[in-house]
């Protein structure tokens, strides 16, 4: 191994994380018979003499000897001192100075008036998220639970109510109290079942109640006020045919003032335009009304019957 000098030496130790360790001082200790030192460590001190000694006490500094020194490394001990590592780099500033920079060509101006809007396609989520925090009207802050309506989204039955009750409003789902399981029989006597194949939903998607916090019936301006809605998850779910339970799902849908009667609106040919669709409509009693009018189920079988008519017919026209 080649003669390092002391200076060489420390650096290298040190680049290596090697401790060095060096005396303070080299104060010489005189060695002492045997015999002295029993006697010594048997010496008893006074209690005074005692008090001398640790308040004027230095320690005494014994002849260490240095630490071995540590063999160093082949590969290092050939090596220059740390620093030459860097003597052959260029300064920092000029590292880069021959990469040329990304040049991106300047975005094209288009102005504001040729630019071309594009509208996101409607979907079922958007849908249910611009009804579920819906303020278009104040019935919002009435309202527990907004009723966006239930079932299959690809139905070919679409069953349109007025609006939300009380139930309706507490579970966030129509048709849920008496006047839902009336519908439930209904369809059940029509071979249907609640989801399949069928799409239940109401023109006005939050609770109307009065002062006394009881139902009602939604206004014409509730109506129109919500239609929008109803108009995009027709447009979504595509039916072959609707059924409009009640006078105000019948003159929202139709578009007719409130000033005609659900009978004259019975047993009559009707279409909902759907873009360029016509989609046949029927119009019946609203479960709850039957109800109250039990005698009313007969008109409301019938109307089922030419329902399920015009269905069959609309099925034929596709095979």
């Amino acid at each position: 191994m080649s003669e390092l000098d002391e200076n060489t030496r420390r650096r290298y130790l040190k680049e290596m994380g090697i401790t060095v360790w060096s005396l303070r001082d080299t104060v010489p200790v005189p060695e002492m018979p045997a015999a002295a030192a029993a006697v010594q460590s048997e010496t008893v001190v006074p209690e005074a003499e005692k008090r001398h000694i640790v308040s004027s006490h230095r320690p005494v500094r014994q002849d260490v000897s240095p630490a071995p020194e540590p063999d160093i490394p082949s590969f290092l001990s050939d090596l220059p001192p740390p620093e030459a590592f860097f003597d052959n780099l260029p300064p920092p500033s000029s590292f880069h100075d021959d990469i040329p920079l990304p040049v991106h060509p300047e975005p094209e101006f288009v102005p504001s008036s040729e630019t071309a809007s594009v509208q996101a396609p409607d979907s079922w989520e958007k849908i249910l998220g611009e009804i579920g925090h819906c303020k278009r009207c104040h019935l919002c802050r009435t309202r527990h639970k907004v009723v966006p309506g239930i079932g299959d989204r690809n139905a070919d039955w679409l069953f349109v109510g007025e609006g939300p009750g009380f139930h309706e409003d507490q579970q966030g789902e129509p048709f849920v109290g008496r006047s839902g399981k009336l519908l439930d029989a209904m369809m059940a006597a029509m071979h249907m079942k609640r989801g399949e194949n069928v799409y239940i939903a109401n023109v006005v998607k939050c609770r109307a109640s009065n002062e006394a916090g009881k139902d009602r019936q939604p206004t014409e301006e509730e109506a129109a006020t919500c239609m929008p809605y109803l108009e995009r998850q027709i447009d979504l779910i595509k039916p072959k045919i609707m059924v409009a339970l009640g006078k105000t799902a019948a003159v929202a849908l139709l578009n007719t003032g409130r000033d005609v009667s659900l009978g004259s609106l019975r047993n009559r040919e009707h279409f909902f335009r759907n873009g360029g669709r016509k989609i046949p409509l029927v119009v019946t009693y609203h479960p709850s009304y039957l109800l109250r009018t039990p005698a009313g189920k007969k008109q409301a079988w019938q109307d089922l019957c030419r329902a399920m008519d015009i269905y069959d017919a609309e099925k034929k026209k596709e095979a």
